[in-house]
């Protein structure tokens, strides 16, 4: 018989190895964390926003006359306080803002509508606050997308492969208690995105961008340019865009940290004082193998943009000046160092050079990253000439990219007078990029193109054919039909939603036939052999972008039901 001694002895022993394998357990789960930085954190905003069967709602309560000021200064992108209710959840002092390049200058410009982009920023004036965990909450407007969907459908193939990229439902949005409008909901690629895939918000994040089309008006960069606001009226820096020190005057304006945001110099161009060929080079139409003209012996690829690539944002490593990187570093998300930014060219140089890529890559996610961009046919980026819409992510000197910002894909950039859809069904799967070599090392490698393949196989058999697609459709109709349809800020009418919607469904059909037929060989998969060899490209005769959308630099990324509300 055990004694009472020895009895507590036995106990004593036996809580201290509980204890240490305790330790044990929360040391390995620490190191999981820093050697792996995937999936490690939970966010309670995961499954009370984004994974609902109800569109999230959200309730924008302000003053009316600062409500109407913020859309009249949209362009400065300046921080106004609001209370919001999200799905019964009541979040005081928020900041909000208009927000976008292309489409926040096109609204801005366009006379019939004020249906921005906005940005919640749950943190802007009281620290640390979030709503559910997430800082900050993106609200798009579906600018040039008659669809509501197509960023939707590109962030659901995301999810699907398994991609670091931001989470996504439908919000119906009210304003002091009337209905604005459905936006697709995002979560912004900022702390919380970093805590919910890594494990941590440690790293450097920035936001490269070769062209920037939005930010704050200068007297410098525009000097009397005039940009249209609200209700067709002309904008000048004295008519509704007050300089920094104005608005910081008037207790709502930009914090430091804000006014690095935008860099300057830099703005959207003025379609009335660029050449007709400067417009067709925007959509890539003058240059060779691009756009949409005709060809002889194939197809051209879609069309690009300004060639813009420049300081960095296109990854292509030069030197080892920082300065050379200068698009990167003003795209600063976090707070970096030049340590930092140091490790960004290192690795740009390493991955350049083709040597040690998995130390410098996260090889896996660019992967899947590749293929789901290639299948998206998403010009208005990397893949494109305007080398911007992506972020960049370092962490102890490995690179990842991050997507964002999908509404012009499946040729939104494409659709024109000449169409294009061609050249986006059969857009080229093993030539996707056209400014960036960052992503040549990959394909030059067997087994990573091997992975690409694959991962474009699992979209094509499996996403698409499988029935993926379709239920993503079918489940995003029942959420928004009703509210599309009642929409009164929406930017195209019912009618065409239903006809953009089935132009898409046609569209990834066709594009799925086409990266079939390239990775079984019976298609040619670069923009050279296609040019060579054109006899057997899918039919897209019956393929009309426009239907989904059309991108008009001057404005109106609307059809026929776009419309300023009262």
């Amino acid at each position: 018989m055990i004694s009472h001694k020895n009895t507590t002895k036995v106990v004593g022993v036996v809580m201290v190895i509980c204890v240490s394998l305790c330790i044990l357990a929360m040391i390995f789960s620490q190191k999981v964390v820093e050697v792996f930085g995937s999936s490690t954190v939970a966010m309670q905003y995961e499954s009370v926003l984004f994974d609902t069967d109800e569109p999230i709602q959200i309730a924008i309560q302000m003053e009316e006359d600062e409500w109407e000021d913020m859309l009249d200064k949209a362009t400065a992108e300046e921080y106004y306080a609001c209370d919001v209710v999200i799905n019964g959840h009541e979040i005081c002092n928020v900041g909000i803002r208009p927000k976008g390049n292309t489409s926040l200058s096109a609204i801005a410009m366009d006379s019939e509508t004020d249906r921005f982009s906005l940005k919640l920023e749950f943190d802007h004036y009281v620290e640390g606050q979030t709503c559910f965990g997430l800082d900050k909450l993106i609200l798009n407007n579906n600018y040039a997308d008659a669809t509501n969907m197509k960023e939707a459908v590109v962030y659901d193939m995301y999810q699907y492969l398994g991609v670091d990229a931001s989470l996504y439902h439908y919000a119906k949005i009210s304003v002091n208690g009337e209905y604005w409008g459905v936006y697709l909901a995002l979560e912004a690629v900022e702390e919380s995105f970093l805590l919910r895939n890594y494990g941590t918000e440690d790293g450097a994040l920035y936001k490269p961008d070769s062209m920037d089309m939005g930010g704050s008006f200068k007297e410098n960069e525009f000097g009397d340019k005039e940009f249209s606001g609200r209700d067709g009226e002309r904008k000048t820096k004295e008519k509704g865009f007050p300089d920094v020190d104005e608005k910081e005057a008037e207790g709502k304006g930009f914090s430091d940290e804000d006014k690095e945001e935008r860099p300057e110099g830099k703005g959207f161009p003025d379609r009335s004082e660029m050449a007709e060929a400067d417009v067709k080079e925007f959509r890539g139409e003058n240059r060779p193998g691009q756009g949409n003209g005709e060809f002889e012996g194939g197809p051209p690829g879609p069309g690009g943009g300004f060639g813009m690539g420049g300081n960095g944002a296109d990854l292509n490593y030069s030197d080892d000046d920082l300065d050379s990187y200068s698009a990167i570093w003003e795209g600063e998300v976090t707070d970096t160092e030049k340590q930092a930014r140091r490790r960004v060219v290192t690795a740009l140089k390493n991955i350049s050079e083709g040597t040690d890529l998995e130390k410098y890559m996260d090889v896996d996610n660019l992967l899947k990253y590749m293929a789901v961009h290639t299948f998206s046919v998403n010009m208005d980026s990397l893949s494109g000439n305007m080398a911007h819409n992506y972020y960049l992510y370092e962490h102890d000197g490995m690179l990842n990219i991050l997507p964002w910002d999908y509404n012009l894909s499946f040729g939104g950039m494409n659709a024109g007078p000449d169409n294009g859809a061609l050249e986006v069904v059969n857009d080229a799967i093993d030539s996707p990029f056209q400014m960036t070599k960052f992503f040549d090392a990959l394909l030059e490698d067997e087994d990573y193109l091997a992975r690409y393949h694959a991962y474009l196989e699992q979209l094509t058999k499996e996403y698409v054919l499988g029935g993926r697609f379709e239920e993503v459709l079918q489940r995003i109709r029942g959420q928004i039909d009703v509210l599309v349809e009642t929409d009164p800020t929406a930017l195209y009418s019912y009618e065409e939603y239903e006809a953009g919607v089935e132009m898409l469904c046609q569209t990834v059909m066709l594009r799925a036939e086409s990266i079939q037929g390239q990775l079984e060989g019976t298609i040619p998969s670069t923009d050279e052999g296609q040019r060579m060899d054109s006899k057997n490209l899918v039919d897209a005769s019956a393929i009309d972008l426009t239907v989904m959308g059309v991108f008009d630099m001057a404005g109106g990324g609307h059809g026929s039901y776009g419309h300023k509300s009262d």
